[in-house]
């Protein structure tokens, strides 16, 4: 079933915060953080912020320690097992950074599962400091998206590089999954055919419950970690059934709520734009 692309956004949608701000606040850094963020953008704090860290003092490992700490509901990791038991090829998409990612994926022994990672390179240089930058080098050229895209990455851009790696390989279903403002551009990049899965009453659900005519795959809403497995398995049930019973009706035996209904206000995201910019 290698005829399925799954797509996951990070933060708030595998794991069940922030990474960044689940780093800040176990180590203690929040309000230095909260009082530089006027006078910076959010990818380069965080760099200035690893700094600020090993100079005090904090290690590798104690980041480590932090980020094998951070929530993530049991049943998602057994939905990305099954998707990739299934077939699926899965694929992350994601504002967070390398080095966050990589420790939380391979401490859940999740790793192996994903032939993809896209997210702002983090590395430990030569002194032991861990450093963050961004995925699109704003700086030097802005990646010219007029979504809410944060400045540092257009997710957009990267759903169309993979959407035209598939082009060659035959007909393929993107499911795509995430909850922040900057998944509502790769939402508008995806086709008849394939699926988003918004977080309901985050950002990105109220966004596309306001731009609903803009959207031409089908809407399939989750909240929790058992919706996310019970809704994604389904879906991918769904497509298998639609690819080998093309033009009968049995795939409705398998149908989820993909009607979300629009609520008003949204949950907190991380600000992209700021007054002063250079960013993440």
């Amino acid at each position: 079933m290698v005829d399925i692309v799954v797509i996951f956004d990070f933060d708030k949608t595998i794991i069940d915060c922030d990474s960044d701000n689940w780093v800040l606040d176990e180590l203690g850094a929040t309000k230095l953080f909260n009082q530089l963020l006027p006078t910076m953008p959010w990818n380069p704090l965080m760099d200035r912020m690893m700094k600020e860290l090993h100079s005090q003092g904090t290690k590798i490992e104690d980041i480590k320690a932090v980020l094998k700490r951070t929530p993530i509901h049991p049943r998602i990791i057994q939905a990305i097992k099954s998707a990739y038991a299934l077939g699926c090829d899965l694929k992350i998409v994601s504002d967070a950074n390398a080095f966050f990612i990589e420790t939380i994926l391979k401490h859940h022994g999740l790793r192996e599962y994903f032939s993809e990672i896209n997210t702002n390179p983090g590395f430990v240089d030569e002194e032991g400091r861990l450093r963050i930058f961004p995925h699109h080098d704003f700086t030097q050229s802005p990646h010219g998206c007029h979504h809410p895209c944060p400045p540092n990455m257009c997710k957009g851009t990267v759903i169309e590089r993979i959407q035209a790696s598939m082009s060659t390989e035959g007909k393929k279903t993107i499911i795509y999954l995430g909850d922040g403002v900057g998944d509502f551009c790769p939402s508008l990049k995806l086709g008849d055919g394939d699926y988003v899965m918004p977080r309901k009453n985050f950002p990105v659900w109220d966004l596309i419950c306001e731009n609903r005519r803009l959207i031409k795959a089908e809407v399939c809403e989750w909240s929790n970690g058992d919706e996310f497995e019970h809704v994604l398995l389904h879906l991918i049930s769904r497509i298998s059934i639609d690819r080998n019973n093309s033009g009968n009706s049995t795939a409705q035996l398998y149908s989820v709520d993909c009607k979300p209904q629009t609520m008003p206000g949204a949950a907190h995201e991380k600000p992209f734009f700021h007054a002063l910019y250079v960013s993440h």
